[in-house]
C-alpha cells in the first residue's frame, strides 16, 4: 500500500517529464527561415555538411556506447546482494582499442572541419565578385557597396550565383553577422574589419539577424537579403544609383519641407537634399525597401505612422527619438518617404 502511494504521489512528476519530452520532440519539427540545416548557397551547404557529418558520428558513437553499458550492465549484474561483488582488473588490449577510436575519430572531424574553415574563410577575388561593406549599429544594419556607389540598410540585394566579398565592421559595440541559409556568423567589431564570403544559389528572401548581445534592441536587429536574378539586380542598382525626383504629390511635397525644417536631417542622408546625416539609415530610396525599424516591421503606411510616432516605444533604446510629430506631419512625412524610391 505505502508504494502505491508513493507511485500515485510521484504521477505529477511523471506526467510533467513526458510533457516537457513531448514539447522538446515538437519543438524539433520542421525548419524556419533561418534554419542553417536547409543551406541555400555553397558556404552553408558545406556548413551543414560538416554538422550533420560531426552529428551522425555523435550519433553511432552514443548508440554504441549506451548499447554496450546496458548490456553490460544487464548480462553482468550481480543476482544476489550478498558481500562485496568481485574485484577485477582492467583489460589492456580493450583499453588500447577504446584510446585508438576515439583518436581516428577525432581525425575523421578534423580533416573536414579544416576544410570547410578553410573555404568559409578564403575570400574570393575578381572582377565578378561582389563587394559589400556590413556596418553594423545599435540596431540595424548598414550596407555599402564600395563599386557601385550605393548605400543602403536592413536589406542586401545580391545577384543569384555570384560570389559577394563581405566586409564586416561595427560602428560601436561588438555586434554578429548571420545568414543562416547562406552562410556562418561573422563578428562586426569596432576599429576592426573581418571578412567573409557568401553565395546565393536560390532566388528570394532570406533573414538574417544579430548574433552576438548588443544591448536592449538585440532581438530587434534584424535583416534581410534578397537573392535575384542577375536582369532584377541590375535593374536594382540602376535605380538605387539614380537621385530621386522631387516629389510632386502635394501631400509628400508637404513631408519633404517637414523633413528638411526638423532634426531629421542631423541624422539622415537623402541624396539631392540638404539632408546629409550619417548617425541613422540612409533614407534615399526608403520607398523600395520592404521593411523598416532594423526589419523589425514590415513596411507599411501604419507600422511606418507608428514608427515615427515613438520609435523608443516600438523599438526599445532607439537613438531615434519621440519627436513630437503631429498626426498631419506624420501623414506627410509617410507620403514623402513612401515617394522615395
Amino acid at each position: 500500500m505505502a508504494s502505491r502511494v508513493h507511485l500515485l504521489r510521484r504521477r505529477p512528476l511523471v506526467w510533467i517529464l513526458l510533457a516537457g519530452l513531448l514539447a522538446l520532440l515538437i519543438s524539433g519539427c520542421g525548419t524556419g527561415p533561418q534554419s542553417a540545416l536547409a543551406p541555400a548557397g555553397p558556404v552553408g551547404m558545406r556548413e551543414a555538411g560538416l554538422y550533420n557529418l560531426i552529428f551522425w558520428m555523435a550519433v553511432v558513437v552514443f548508440v554504441l556506447v549506451e548499447g554496450l553499458l546496458l548490456f553490460t550492465a544487464l548480462r553482468f549484474r550481480r543476482r544476489t546482494s550478498d558481500g562485496i561483488p568481485s574485484q577485477i582488473h582492467g583489460n589492456t588490449r580493450l583499453e588500447i582499442v577504446w584510446t585508438i577510436i576515439p583518436v581516428l575519430i577525432l581525425i575523421v572531424i578534423a580533416v573536414p572541419t579544416i576544410t570547410t574553415i578553410a573555404s568559409a574563410s578564403t575570400i574570393p577575388q575578381g572582377p565578378d565578385v561582389l563587394k559589400v561593406t556590413v556596418i553594423g549599429h545599435q540596431w540595424w544594419w548598414e550596407f555599402r557597396y564600395p563599386d557601385l556607389g550605393i548605400v543602403t540598410a536592413d536589406e542586401m540585394h545580391i545577384p543569384v550565383g555570384t560570389k559577394v566579398a563581405l566586409t564586416v565592421e561595427s560602428a560601436d559595440v561588438i555586434h554578429s553577422f548571420w545568414v543562416p541559409r547562406l552562410a556562418g556568423k561573422i563578428q562586426a567589431i569596432p576599429r576592426r574589419q573581418n571578412e567573409m564570403w557568401l553565395q546565393g544559389d536560390e532566388i528570394g528572401e532570406f533573414y538574417g539577424q544579430c548574433y552576438q548581445l548588443c544591448g536592449t534592441s538585440h532581438a530587434n536587429m534584424r535583416f534581410r537579403v534578397f537573392v535575384q536574378s542577375k536582369a532584377d539586380f541590375d535593374a536594382w542598382v540602376k535605380d538605387q544609383q539614380a537621385v530621386p525626383a522631387p516629389p510632386t504629390d502635394p501631400e509628400a511635397a508637404k513631408g519633404a519641407q517637414i523633413f528638411q525644417s526638423k532634426a531629421c536631417v542631423g541624422c539622415h542622408t537623402i541624396a539631392g537634399t540638404n539632408a546629409k546625416g550619417t548617425i541613422g539609415p540612409n533614407l534615399t530610396h526608403f520607398g523600395s525597401r520592404t521593411t523598416i525599424a532594423g526589419a523589425m516591421l514590415e513596411k507599411t503606411d501604419a507600422n511606418l505612422a507608428m514608427w515615427l510616432h515613438d520609435p523608443p516605444g516600438v523599438k526599445p533604446g532607439s537613438i531615434m527619438p519621440n519627436l513630437g510629430l503631429t498626426d498631419d506631419e506624420i501623414k506627410a512625412l509617410v507620403a514623402y518617404l513612401d515617394s522615395l524610391k
